[in-house]
This record gives C-alpha cells, sequence and structure tokens, in this order.
C-alpha cells in the first residue's frame, strides 16, 4: 500500500493562475481548496471512471465524495453516457419543448408519491426557492422554516453567517427549527407559517415517528411541508425519502443522483399547489428543458429500476459502516470516532474529547489520499464502487488508525498535517 504524498505541481500552478481571476476559484463551495487540505490534495481534476477519479498530475484516486452528490451509478457510465451521446446527435436545447420533458414526467409521476405534478429545473437551489415562492401563493402567508441545507437564495442562507447582502427583512421572514425536536416543529408553527421545507434525513435518522408527527403538524396548521430530497432521492429509494418513510409531503425537490452527473432538478406535489405556475408565480428559465440532461435522467432511472441500486447502496454501504465499527473496536478507538448516517451516505464523526474536528478530518483526509482515496469524511456510495473497493478502504483505515490514535492521545495531530487545515463552511445561527 502507498503511503506518500502525490505530486501535484501542476494543480497547484492552475491554483496561482485561477487565484487572479476568480473570487474564489471554485464554483461549488465543497468542491474548493478550503475543503481539501492545500498543499496536500489535487485540486483540478482531468477524468473519472466508475467510482476512480484522476487528477491533472495524473493521479489516480478511489472517491468517495462523487460530484458531492450528483454520481449514484459511476463516472463515464456506459448506458447514461450512450443515451446523451444519442441525444446530442439529434439536439441540445430548442424552440419548442422536446418530447422528452413530458416522458421524463410521466416517469416521475410513475416512482415518487407526491408527483401529482412536475417542474423541471436545473439547479437544487432554484427548485427549492420555486417551492417556497408557490407555497407563499398558495397558503397567502410569507414565513418560512427550514431545516437542512437549502442553496444560496436568500430566505435560507439569511439563516447563516454568510448572510452579507441580505435585507433584514428577508432573514426576518425564516426561522429554523431542529431536527427530532418536536417541541421546536410547535414552537414555530404560526398563523403566517407558509411553509416547512426539511432534508428528511441527514445522518441523524427520525426518531419516536419525527416525519409522521411532523406531517401531522403543518397539516393542522395550514403549513404546507416540503422534503428536500437532493440527497436522499433515489438514494433511499427510488422515490425517495418519501417512498423509503411513508410520509408524503405537500412538496418535493429533487437533484444531484437522478441524472448521475448531468445538471437536473425537479419540484414534485399537489397539482392544486402546482396549478399556481400557471398564471400566478412566475418560474420558467431557458434551459429547463435542455435535453441531454432529460435524457441521462430516464437512463439513470432506467438503470436504478433494473439493477435496484438503492438496495446495493445500502449493502454496500452497510458494509463500509460495519468494517469501520469493527477497526474502532479493534484498536480502542469508539471514545473518539464514530460513523453515522444511512448506509449510501455515511460520515465520519470526532468526539469532543479527541480535538479540533476540523484539525481531526484534515489530518484523516491528508492520510487517505496518500493512500489513493480521495475523502472529506463522507462515504457516498455509488453503484460502481465494488467489494474489493471497500476491502481496500477498510485496510487503508487499518493501516491509518494506530498512528491517528497515538497523535490523539499524545495530543499532537496538528503537528502532523502537511498541508492547510481545512476550513468551516458556515454556522447556522437563527433559531
Amino acid at each position: 500500500m502507498k503511503n506518500q504524498l502525490p505530486n501535484i505541481t501542476k494543480s497547484t500552478e492552475m491554483y496561482h493562475r485561477a487565484k487572479k481571476l476568480m473570487h474564489p476559484i471554485t464554483q461549488t463551495l465543497a468542491k474548493g481548496p478550503g475543503q481539501f487540505t492545500f498543499g496536500v490534495a489535487p485540486v483540478y481534476v482531468e477524468s473519472a471512471k466508475g467510482a476512480r477519479i484522476t487528477d491533472v498530475d495524473g493521479n489516480e484516486y478511489l472517491d468517495y465524495c462523487m460530484g458531492i452528490g450528483p454520481i449514484s451509478l459511476g463516472y463515464a457510465y456506459k448506458e447514461v453516457d450512450d443515451a446523451i451521446k444519442n441525444q446530442l446527435e439529434k439536439g441540445i436545447t430548442f424552440s419548442l419543448m422536446h418530447r422528452l420533458e413530458l416522458e421524463v414526467a410521466e416517469k416521475l409521476n410513475q416512482i415518487i408519491p407526491n408527483a401529482e405534478s412536475i417542474r423541471i429545473s436545473k439547479q437544487g437551489a432554484d427548485v427549492c426557492s420555486a417551492a417556497v415562492r408557490v407555497a407563499r401563493a398558495f397558503t397567502k402567508r410569507n414565513k418560512v422554516a427550514v431545516c437542512g441545507y437549502h442553496g444560496w437564495h436568500d430566505w435560507y442562507i439569511g439563516t447563516t453567517t454568510r448572510n452579507a447582502g441580505i435585507p433584514k427583512e428577508i432573514i426576518d421572514l425564516t426561522v429554523s427549527i431542529k431536527y427530532n425536536d418536536i417541541e421546536s416543529v410547535k414552537a414555530a408553527m404560526s398563523p403566517d407559517l407558509a411553509c416547512l421545507i426539511l432534508e428528511p434525513i441527514v445522518f441523524e435518522a427520525p426518531k419516536d415517528n419525527f416525519l409522521q408527527e411532523l406531517h401531522a403538524i403543518c397539516k393542522a396548521n395550514g403549513t404546507l411541508l416540503i422534503f428536500d430530497e437532493m440527497w436522499t432521492g433515489f438514494r433511499l429509494a427510488i422515490g425517495g425519502a418519501q417512498e423509503f418513510f411513508g410520509v408524503t409531503p405537500d412538496l418535493a425537490v429533487y437533484s444531484k443522483a437522478c441524472a448521475n452527473g448531468m445538471p437536473i432538478a425537479f419540484l414534485t406535489g399537489r397539482d392544486d399547489v402546482m396549478k399556481h405556475f400557471e398564471d400566478d408565480v412566475f418560474y420558467f428559465t431557458t434551459f429547463g428543458g435542455e435535453a441531454l440532461s432529460l435524457a441521462a435522467t430516464l437512463a439513470t432511472i432506467s438503470e436504478m429500476e433494473k439493477h435496484n441500486v438503492p438496495q446495493y447502496l445500502a449493502e454496500k454501504g452497510q458494509l463500509i459502516k460495519d468494517g469501520f465499527n469493527a477497526l474502532l473496536e479493534e484498536f480502542e478507538m469508539t471514545d473518539l470516532m464514530s460513523i453515522s448516517g444511512y448506509p449510501c451516505r455515511s460520515i465520519v464523526n470526532f468526539a469532543e474529547k479527541a480535538g479540533d474536528g476540523l484539525v481531526l478530518k484534515t489530518y484523516l483526509q491528508q492520510e487517505m489520499i496518500k493512500r489513493g482515496i480521495l475523502w472529506s469524511s463522507f462515504h457516498n456510495m455509488c453503484f460502481s464502487h465494488t467489494d474489493a473497493d471497500i476491502q481496500f478502504t477498510l485496510e487503508v483505515y487499518r493501516d491509518i488508525f494506530p498512528t491517528f490514535k497515538q497523535l490523539i492521545l499524545d495530543g499532537n495531530v496538528e503537528s502532523a498535517i502537511q498541508g492547510q487545515v481545512l476550513e468551516p463552511v458556515f454556522r447556522k445561527v437563527k433559531f
């Protein structure tokens, strides 16, 4: 097993070129140098295939970031790429609606429980905002409750520390609730609460029928319930968390996994609510009907159904969770680290007694990269991850843990970091 820093000369040179032109240099925060230890991790990628990614310097890594979510089947997956190539020969964007818009909508209507009506767009943040806007129009209310991450638009990001440029009047219209805290849900309810939008799960599982109770409380208050299924859609089940947990929200939003990397997003919901887009609520975009992504969506869903991909992700992800926990037991590190989340997307956590979480994550990321794994504390599973990949991953953890444990016990983790310590993203501050 290799144990050396990759040569990232070209990546670093490109980074310095970008710094002169772009502020910041990344278009996706989770992909930027602040989230991959600068000086150790690659900055720019050249290509990818299956579950492996190759940087511009030619280094190959087993990837557990998977495009920060969109890669559900694997990079350059043949059946999806073939569908894109076939459509490319026919055209990309047209002067009239393309038949694939209807065919995708019909497919979503079949597989997503609440999809009485469908809107198609490009970005997850956009459909989140469209859902909030139509909820306000339908309820004739103004306030919004949030739980999770819902993109960069004013109504949500105003609840975080990165809220510069957002008027206080908008910030004051949004409140946050705490996951698995039904009392915080009740406290958020008011006669002017239009909607509650939440990620049905992030890593913590719902307790005491939390989602069912949340649904009932919203309904009693006349508040629309919106599921943000960017991560759960097509992973927990093909129909998302609403299928998995048996809770049907009024509206739901999807992106990421549904087109294996192509840019597309969906808003699904009750017909009586969605009809407000006909005349009252304006939500249109030039590229909503872009045909390559629509073709990729149909091909991706077809492969998911054919191979029962959500079950595969759950089985392979559970192997990682079980193996990781076994290693923690073997090395007597259960009081220092843990792993949580559903098998399709788990996360490594650090106990407070172990030290600064960003420092610990930086060191572990550094050591994973040395051994050929691109890692950012998550295991985002895809259909191309194999048993051999998982076995290799567990062997890498086994190789790292003895030294890691000793550094933690000695309080010397930061001294072993060869790059820059990772940066925080932002804090949510408003409850």
